[in-house]
C-alpha cells in the first residue's frame, strides 16, 4: 500500500460508509473529480479492513497505464506474478486469486474504464472470495457495483486541512484570531473543499497571507467561472486552482510543466533536460521553481532525487502541450531519451555500476512502457521498440519480465519492415526470451528468420548463441561446441557482455555431455575474469555454473559454497530469475548431502519462484531437477515430502532466503532448544494439526497446547506456525 506521508484529515463518515459497503458488496467504486481525495480514502479504508482479508490487500495504481490491455499486467506485477507461456496476464491473476480471500484496490480507473470493467467482472465471476475497491471519475458499470460519490470536505475539515498543510511550511502564518478564521472559511469555501486545491493554495503561504491568497484566488475563479465547455462543475473548480498555480509560473516554467507531462511516473533532472529541450545549466532552476510552487513533487530513492507531477496537474500539462502544438516533438524526445538510457545501461552492464543501472531502469519502467507504446504507434519509429525491449535483456530477465519483453518485441517485429537494421538482433533476443519461457519451437522459428536475413558476422554469432542454448536445454549433442564457437565469435568482435552467457552454456554442456570438467572450469574462470569482482549478474551465473558442475561431478561442499554465494548476489540484485535457479540447485545439494527434508522444503521454495517467473524447472534444469526431486521424494515418502514441500512453498521471500542461506555442512545434530514435549508439539504443528487436535493427540488441554506453541515460537524467534513447520523439516 502507498505510504501516507501527511496527516489524514476528515472523511470519518465516508470511511465508515465505505467499510459498510465492503461488507455488503464485492465491488465498491469511489467516484468524484480529480483531486477530491478518492485514492487517499481508499488507502485509509483498505488499511482499516486489511485484517478481514487473510490473503492480503493488493494495491494497483493505474494512473501510469495508458493501454487498457496492461491493467492485468499491473495487477500481476503487484502480486509478484509474471508471464507463463500460453497464459494471458488476466488468466494468471485469476488463477492465483481464485482460492484466496483478497481485497484488490484498483486506483485511477477512469482512463482505462472499459478494460477495468472487463477485468473486474472476470475477477468477481471467477474468484468468489475477492473484493474490489476501485477509484474512478466514472463508475465501472459492472453488475453488482456499489457506487459511492466522494464529496468535497466539509467546511471545518477543509479549514483543518489548510491549517495542517500551511503549518508545515510556515507555522507562524496562521494566528488563531476571529478574523483569520473568517478568512480561512472564505478561502476554503471558494476552493469548494477540494483537497488538491486546498493543498495548492496552502503551498503559497510562504509568500502570501491567507487574505492575499483569498483575494488572488477570487480573481482567478471569477475569470474561469465557465471552465471548459462540457466539463463538470467540480472539475472546473479544480481547474481554477490549477490555472491559478499555472499563472504563478514563469513562461519557461510553464513550458517545462507542459513538457514533463509526457513522463509516465517520475523522472530525474537529466531526463527533464533532454525531453524538455532545456540547457542542463537551466533545468535545475526551472525544476526548483516548479517544486516551490507545488507543481512538482520531489521524492528520493537512496541517493537519487526524482520528480513527478500529481495526476491532475499532469493531465493539465498534457492539455497545454497539445494546445502548443509540441506534443509529437516532445513525445519523440521522450522515446529518444529512454532509447539512449537503455543503450547506456547495456554498455555499462558488466561493471561495478550494474546495481545502480538496474535501479535506474526499475524506477523508469513506466517510462520504458510509455516509450515502447508510443514507438509502436508508427512504423517510422518502431526501431525504438525493437531496441528498448531487447536491451539490456538481463534487466527484463532478472525482473521476471521476459514475457512482457517478448510481447513488446513480437508487436514491434510485426510492424517493422523486413529489412529494418534492428530486426536481426531483435529476432535473436526475442528467441532467447521465448526460450526462457520454455517455448523451443517458437524460439527456433524466430532464429531461423534471423539466420535468413544477411551474413553479418555479429548476427551470425547471435544466431549461434540461440542455437547453442536450444541444444543445451533440450540435451542435444553439439551444444558445447556451438557455445564455444559463439563465445569465440563475440570475443573476436570485442563484445564482452555477449560472450558471457555462451561461456556458461559451454561450461554446463561440456560437463554434462562430455564429462570434461577441466574445460567446464576453464569456461567459468573466463567468465570471472571478464566480470571482475564488482559485477553481480554474471558473477552469480558463473557461481551457479560451478555449483551445477560440482554437485553432479565433484565436491558437494564446493557446490554448496558456490550456490549460496550466487543466491546472496541474487538477493542483493533482486534477480527473480536467478533466485529460482539457485534455490533449485540448493535443493539438489541438500539431497546429495542426505538432508532430504531440507531438500523438499527448498524444492517448495523454488517452485513458488519458478511460478513467479513463468518458467518450469522440468524445462529449465530438467535433468538434475528430475533426478534429485525424485530421489528426495523416494527418501522421504510422499506424505513427508509433500508436507516439507508445502512448508517451503508457503514461505515469504525473506523467510525463504534465511532458510536457504542457512547452509551447513552435514554434522552431528546440535542439541534442540526445545523440551521433549515441545518437540512433540512442534512435530504435530508441522503435520498441520490445530491446537485442539494437538491437545487430543497428547491428552492435554487446548490451552496447554497453545501455551506450548507460544513457547516454541518465543524460543525459536518465529512469528507463525509455518516457520515451525519449516524448522521441523530442517531438523529432520
Amino acid at each position: 500500500m502507498p505510504a501516507e506521508l501527511t496527516s489524514y484529515v476528515g472523511r470519518r463518515r465516508e470511511g465508515a460508509e465505505v467499510r459498510r459497503l465492503l461488507g455488503d458488496a464485492r465491488l465498491v467504486t469511489l467516484t468524484g473529480p480529480g483531486g477530491v481525495g478518492k485514492t487517499r480514502l481508499a488507502v485509509r479504508v483498505a488499511a482499516d479492513v486489511a485484517a478481514d482479508f487473510p490473503g492480503g490487500v493488493v494495491f494497483a495504481g493505474l494512473a501510469e497505464v495508458r493501454d487498457g490491455a496492461l491493467v492485468a499486467n499491473v495487477v500481476a506485477d503487484r502480486l509478484g506474478l509474471h508471464g507463463r507461456p500460453g497464459l494471458a496476464p488476466d488468466r494468471l491473476v485469476v488463477d492465483h486469486l481464485r482460492p484466496r480471500t483478497v481485497l484488490v484496490v484498483l486506483d485511477n480507473c477512469e482512463h482505462v474504464v472499459g478494460a477495468c470493467a472487463e477485468f473486474t467482472a472476470t475477477l468477481l465471476a471467477e474468484c468468489p472470495h475477492v473484493v474490489v475497491l476501485a477509484t474512478s471519475r466514472q463508475s465501472l458499470a459492472v453488475p453488482g457495483e456499489q457506487v459511492l460519490p466522494v464529496p468535497p470536505l466539509g467546511a471545518a475539515d477543509a479549514v483543518r486541512l489548510f491549517r495542517d498543510r500551511a503549518a508545515r511550511i510556515w507555522p507562524a502564518a496562521l494566528p488563531a484570531t476571529p478574523d483569520s478564521e473568517r478568512v480561512l472559511d472564505e478561502l476554503c469555501a471558494r476552493l469548494d473543499g477540494l483537497p488538491l486545491a486546498i493543498e495548492l493554495a496552502a503551498a503559497r503561504i510562504r509568500s502570501l497571507s491567507p487574505r492575499q491568497i483569498a483575494d488572488r484566488l477570487a480573481d482567478r475563479l471569477g475569470l474561469l467561472k465557465s471552465g471548459l465547455p462540457g466539463a463538470p462543475e467540480r472539475q472546473q473548480t479544480l481547474r481554477s486552482a490549477i490555472d491559478w498555480s499555472h499563472e504563478l509560473c514563469s513562461p519557461a516554467e510553464k513550458e517545462v510543466w507542459a513538457r514533463t507531462s509526457v513522463f509516465a511516473g517520475s523522472f530525474d533532472l537529466d531526463a527533464a533536460a533532454y525531453v524538455c529541450d532545456v540547457p542542463a545549466d537551466e533545468v535545475l532552476e526551472l525544476v526548483d521553481g516548479l517544486l516551490d510552487k507545488s507543481v512538482l513533487v520531489r521524492r528520493q530513492d537512496d541517493d537519487v532525487v526524482r520528480y513527478r507531477l500529481l495526476e491532475s496537474l499532469r493531465e493539465y500539462g498534457q492539455e497545454r502541450l497539445e494546445q502548443s502544438g509540441e506534443r509529437e516533438r516532445v513525445a519523440r524526445r521522450h522515446a529518444e531519451w529512454f532509447d539512449r538510457l537503455t543503450a547506456c545501461a547495456e554498455a555499462g552492464w558488466v561493471s561495478g555500476r550494474q546495481q545502480r543501472l538496474l535501479a535506474g531502469l526499475t524506477r523508469d519502467h513506466a517510462n520504458l512502457r510509455a516509450a515502447l507504446d508510443r514507438s509502436l504507434s508508427t512504423s517510422d519509429e518502431v526501431g525504438v521498440a525493437l531496441r528498448i525491449a531487447a536491451r539490456p535483456s538481463e534487466y527484463w530477465l532478472l525482473r521476471g519480465l521476459a514475457g512482457e519483453a517478448k510481447s513488446w518485441l513480437t508487436r514491434a517485429l510485426a510492424l517493422a519492415a523486413p529489412g529494418h537494421p534492428d530486426r536481426g538482433r531483435a529476432l535473436c533476443v526475442c528467441a532467447l526470451y521465448t526460450l526462457w519461457l520454455g517455448d523451443v519451437g517458437g524460439a527456433e522459428r524466430l532464429v531461423a528468420e534471423a539466420e535468413a536475413l544477411d551474413d553479418d558476422p555479429v548476427l551470425h554469432a547471435r544466431v549461434l548463441h540461440v542455437r547453442s542454448f536450444v541444444a543445451m536445454l533440450t540435451n542435444r549433442p553439439g551444444s558445447a561446441g556451438l557455445a564455444a564457437e559463439t563465445a569465440a565469435a563475440f570475443r573476436e568482435h570485442g563484445l564482452v557482455r555477449d560472450e558471457l552467457h555462451p561461456l556458461f552454456i559451454h561450461s554446463v554442456s561440456v560437463a554434462y555431455r562430455d564429462r570434461n570438467l577441466e574445460a567446464a572450469h576453464g569456461a567459468l574462470r573466463r567468465m570471472r575474469e571478464l566480470t571482475g569482482e564488482d559485477e553481480m549478474f554474471y558473477r552469480a551465473m558463473s557461481l551457479f555454473g560451478e555449483a551445477v558442475v560440482e554437485v553432479e561431478f565433484g565436491d558437494a561442499a564446493a557446490a554448496a559454497r558456490a550456490a549460496t554465494e550466487a543466491l546472496r548476489l541474487d538477493v542483493r540484485l533482486g534477480d527473480l530469475q536467478g533466485r529460482a535457479y539457485r534455490l533449485d540447485t540448493l535443493a539438489w545439494i541438500a539431497d546429495r548431502a542426505g538432508e532430504h527434508a531440507r531438500a523438499a522444503t527448498l524444492f517448495g521454495i523454488a517452485a513458488a519462484n519458478w511460478e513467479r517467473i513463468g518458467t518450469a524447472p522440468e524445462f529449465a534444469v530438467a535433468i538434475p531437477h528430475g533426478t534429485h526431486i525424485a530421489n528426495t521424494r523416494a527418501a522421504l515418502g510422499n506424505a513427508r515430502f509433500e508436507k516439507a514441500f508445502a512448508a517451503g512453498r508457503a514461505m515469504a521471500d525473506d523467510e525463504a532466503d534465511r532458510f536457504a542461506l542457512d547452509l551447513r555442512a552435514p554434522s552431528p545434530k546440535q542439541p534442540s532448544p526445545l523440551s521433549g514435549r515441545e518437540r512433540q508439539v512442534a512435530q504435530l504443528v508441522a503435520e498441520g494439526l490445530t491446537s485442539r487436535e494437538i491437545a487430543a493427540a497428547l491428552v492435554i488441554s487446548p490451552r496447554t497446547a497453545e501455551t506450548h506453541i507460544q513457547h516454541i515460537l518465543a524460543k525459536l524467534g518465529f512469528g507463525n506456525r509455518a516457520q515451525i513447520a519449516a524448522w521441523v523439516a530442517r531438523q529432520e
